[in-house]
């Protein structure tokens, strides 16, 4: 039997009994109550790792108990069930602190799986409550904004490594916050008092890289009339980030990798070794093992650089901080720009849910910023509906031949997403993309058959 206690709130009797009977058959410890008040009793009276309520409740709703929970017991999972197609309901719910929504009707797999994101996102909660409380709803975070589990993972990755003088790789797509992470390391460290430096490696000029880098002496090229201090001396005592290392040169590769080995930068035109302390973080949205594999990136450079890496998840991958992310985007660009915004109603909730985001954090921030200026809802939306499918969809099917004897469809079906994963190199979103399928559907299925990226 699981310790982990759930507290099922349904006034349905039939509906209430047949979720209690699956989660029971589950190896989970059940209690039940049919309306908030007899609720709140008893989880004054128990501790639970989740909640699962349903939205209406008699004179009072889901939401009632959500806002109860959250004030009082705010590490508890909560998960909340709304009517198939109420999509301003998932929303609030979801802006209110729910770790997740279940449309009705749903499947027994279905229900299982929203209670075990509840019970991860639970157990991150109790991991970062000290974290969390410093953080003061993530405003030390340099603008770094998110209460998604896989974001409750970098938080925690933050606070157990700025401290430190260790090298950090963020990695992650365009558009999703990976200076935020980095300035956020540098703010938590011992080194907030002096410089951060950020470079992005791809905007330097090849000719120019390695005096912009690490300085050059008088005289060393065409055009140096002084002595040039170059960003990593700039940088002594304190932080450099380096956007987009995937972009770096063979040669700046070399000197950076004698840097991280030694500590020392020699400045072009002298041979004079200077000896510096300073924090090196990097970040690309390449997959740089590929590219030592392709020999465009030096291996030993890559280990050295991989110290502690930090995943920064798309936003597609942590759906529910999209309302949350949107409300704070109006009220920053609103303070901004000094302009009053309506507040977005549930269709346009709907929209910001349902599409793919392919700018992430960066291109929803854009997108609000334009809504707040022309106050135009028709341009928060737009071109969302055409963009949010392959543009394969009328690709020919591939020929299957269906054996006499019959076959195991589940077997077969896991087998085509694990090709597919291994034929990306994990990577879901465009295993997602390849089987036309949702990006969610897709996370849906692979759980169901336990199949993990490598």
């Amino acid at each position: 039997m699981s310790n982990n206690h759930i507290l099922v709130v349904e006034d349905d009797h039939e509906q209430r009994a047949l979720i209690c009977d699956i989660l029971t058959l589950s190896q989970y410890r059940v209690t039940e109550a049919d309306c908030v008040e007899q609720a709140i009793l008893l989880i004054k009276e128990h501790q639970f790792d989740v909640i699962f309520s349903d939205w209406k409740l008699g004179q009072l709703t889901g939401i009632d108990l959500l806002n109860y929970v959250r004030k009082n017991t705010p590490l508890t999972g909560f998960v909340i069930a709304t009517a198939y197609g109420t999509i301003s309901h998932a929303v609030e719910a979801l802006q209110q602190g729910s770790d997740d929504y279940l449309p009705k009707p749903f499947q027994r797999q279905e229900l299982l799986l929203t209670i075990e994101k509840a019970l991860k996102a639970k157990e991150l909660r109790s991991q970062n409550q000290q974290l969390s409380a410093q953080l003061s709803e993530q405003k030390q975070l340099i603008g770094l904004v998110g209460k998604a589990p896989c974001m409750q993972a970098v938080y925690q990755r933050i606070d157990k490594v700025s401290a430190t003088n260790a090298t950090v790789l963020i990695l992650g797509e365009s558009g999703t916050g990976k200076e935020l992470a980095a300035r956020a390391l540098h703010e938590r460290s011992n080194r907030n008092h002096r410089k951060f430096i950020a470079i992005n490696c791809g905007a330097i000029a090849e000719s120019l890289a390695e005096a912009e880098l690490f300085g050059a002496e008088k005289g060393a090229y065409t055009g140096a009339n002084n002595t040039k201090i170059g960003r990593f001396e700039a940088a002594d005592q304190g932080t450099i980030f380096l956007d987009e290392i995937g972009e770096l040169s063979p040669s700046l590769q070399a000197h950076l990798l004698r840097f991280l080995q030694e500590g020392t930068i020699c400045r072009l035109g002298s041979h004079q070794e200077i000896k510096l302390d300073v924090r090196v973080i990097a970040a690309t949205h390449r997959d740089l093992q590929q590219e030592v594999r392709d020999g465009n990136f030096r291996e030993d450079l890559f280990y050295r650089l991989n110290v502690v890496p930090i995943n920064m998840p798309a936003l597609r991958e942590r759906q529910q901080d999209i309302p949350l992310l949107a409300d704070h985007f109006i009220a920053a660009h609103s303070k901004q720009h000094q302009c009053q915004a309506e507040p977005l109603n549930s269709e346009s909730y709907r929209a910001l849910l349902e599409y793919h985001w392919p700018g992430n954090v960066r291109e929803l921030s854009n997108r609000i910023e334009r809504f707040v200026l022309l106050n135009d809802i028709d341009e928060l939306t737009a071109n969302m509906s055409s963009e949010t499918l392959s543009s394969n969809e009328s690709g020919e099917l591939p020929q299957v031949d269906l054996p006499e004897q019959g076959f195991n469809w589940e077997a077969f079906e896991r087998q085509c997403l694990a090709n597919t994963l291994d034929f990306h190199q994990g990577n879901r979103t465009k295993a997602a993309k390849y089987l036309q399928m949702s990006y969610k559907a897709f996370l849906y299925r692979l759980e169901k058959f336990n199949i993990n990226s490598k």
